[in-house]
């Protein structure tokens, strides 16, 4: 059975229109990759633990913020080449990208090499437009900005 991820996009509403917030993940595997490498703040929901419970838990962990996603929207799920399923919650929300706190993650590398590496599971956290997003985010996830935005306006 494929592994399953729960996250939380994000979302602000400016003057210039909509922003999400895009997570991109640390380590040496993605330090010179842009396009595509992006995410939304996720992670593996472990046994007997909820969805919802997971993608609060991983934002708060991978971001140092927590939101309550349980008052945003579900925009179902997607999935990824690899297999994973990922489930997402949007949440109306504003927190300075410069204040993250990403929890550690260790890594052997180079790989077979016996040394091991600490870095954070995320690097960096940026605020963009949809279009932006859709560039730099995994494929499949680029779904959940559409359906966001969909969304938001079924509700205007």
């Amino acid at each position: 059975m494929a592994a399953v991820s729960a996250g939380i996009l994000l979302y602000r509403r400016r003057a210039t229109g909509l922003e999400v917030l895009i997570a991109h993940p640390g380590g040496p595997l993605w330090a010179s990759r842009q396009v595509g490498a992006w995410s939304i703040p996720k992670g593996l929901v472990e046994e007997g633990e909820s969805a919802l419970v997971t993608a609060r838990r991983e934002f708060a962990e991978e971001t140092g913020t927590e939101v309550e996603p349980s008052t945003g929207l579900d925009l179902g799920s997607v999935r990824l080449r690899s297999g994973k399923r990922v489930v997402a919650w949007a949440v109306e929300g504003d927190l300075d990208p410069s204040g993250m706190t990403s929890n550690p993650v260790t890594l052997q590398w180079p790989p077979r090499s016996g040394r091991f590496i600490e870095f954070p599971e995320i690097d960096e956290l940026r605020w963009c437009s949809p279009d932006e997003a859709a560039l730099l985010l995994n494929p499949a996830q680029v779904e959940f900005i559409a359906r966001l935005k969909e969304q938001l306006d079924h509700a205007e």
